[in-house]
């Protein structure tokens, strides 16, 4: 469990608390942002098989059952996730989706995570609040710090993903993986339904940085032209800034503005990356030479 080192109630909680016979192991982060608690566990990380959930959730009582499952009858599965059923003010969110966790050629990703119904089947991308992996398979991954945000750094989970896919795992989501997902307050600048600039920049910011890394060149070039000209609503491009103008007036102005921001400044985060690997390359290059 990881706890970090200013959540008194949490801590006091635990003190409180008597495990029984379950092997409970307290990890305390004291930095801020879901990347560094969860890289902090798997710090600690000793056994074969790493679940993760939030402290908002409850999984249900076969949860382990059935993602162990799947580690043990297919050696080429790195990542499991389900469905987490999410309860707005104590209102089911019910509704149901067959597209789950996928990645498009040019660049839209498609969650539903907390709607999928139908088959397990393979998917690009899991959900942090319902996700696991084979620790062989994550061995050489951490969650990305470049992601931003001082909470809950949106898409951190798209980038580790799609890193262990280039590795050649695969990822599987099973509807019936199930979790209860009831969306706490958030104490950092993300408000969930409340917009703030500098939440919705980090959050594109971090889906931009995630697909640079993942696609080749051409795809990179494709994006960038869909994503200035089209988007979504979490990260709008100009067709969708004129879709949600006549019923969000200027409000759809600055996500508009908080997308293209968050756009370039993922981009520059990338390259500065590219550019920084390509001088330790040249220097390790001159080395090999010279010896």
């Amino acid at each position: 469990m990881i706890v970090r080192d200013t959540d008194t109630e949490t801590w006091q909680f635990l003190a409180d608390f008597n495990p029984g016979n379950l092997p409970l192991r307290t990890v305390k982060v004291m930095v801020p942002g879901v990347v560094a608690a969860l890289n902090a566990g798997l710090e600690a990380v000793e056994g074969d098989i790493v679940s993760i959930t939030d402290d908002d959730a409850a999984p249900h009582c076969d949860w382990l059952e059935r993602i162990a499952a799947y580690f043990i009858n297919d050696s080429c599965i790195g990542g499991v996730g389900g469905r987490d059923w999410v309860y707005q003010n104590h209102k089911l969110e019910d509704d149901s989706r067959e597209v789950v966790g996928k990645l498009q050629w040019f660049g839209r990703v498609i969650g539903n995570h907390h709607l999928g119904v139908g088959t397990p089947r393979e998917a690009d991308v899991l959900k942090g609040v319902n996700m696991s992996f084979l620790s062989c398979a994550i061995a050489p991954l951490r969650f990305d710090a470049r992601m931003r945000g001082t909470g809950a750094q949106v898409h951190f989970e798209l980038a580790f993903c799609l890193a262990l896919k280039r590795a050649g795992w695969k990822l599987i989501f099973d509807p019936q993986v199930e979790v209860d997902h009831y969306p706490a307050k958030r104490f950092d600048e993300d408000k969930r339904q409340q917009f703030n600039h500098i939440a919705f920049t980090n959050a594109v910011h971090n889906e931009t940085l995630a697909l640079l890394e993942h696609f080749s060149d051409v795809q990179r070039l494709v994006f960038f032209i869909w994503s200035s000209l089209v988007g979504t609503r979490e990260a709008l491009g100009f067709v969708q800034w004129l879709r949600l103008l006549p019923s969000e007036g200027s409000l759809s102005g600055q996500k508009w503005l908080a997308s293209m921001r968050g756009r370039w400044q993922g981009f520059c985060t990338w390259q500065q990356y590219q550019q920084t690997h390509q001088k330790r390359d040249r220097r390790l290059l001159v080395s090999t030479d010279a010896e």
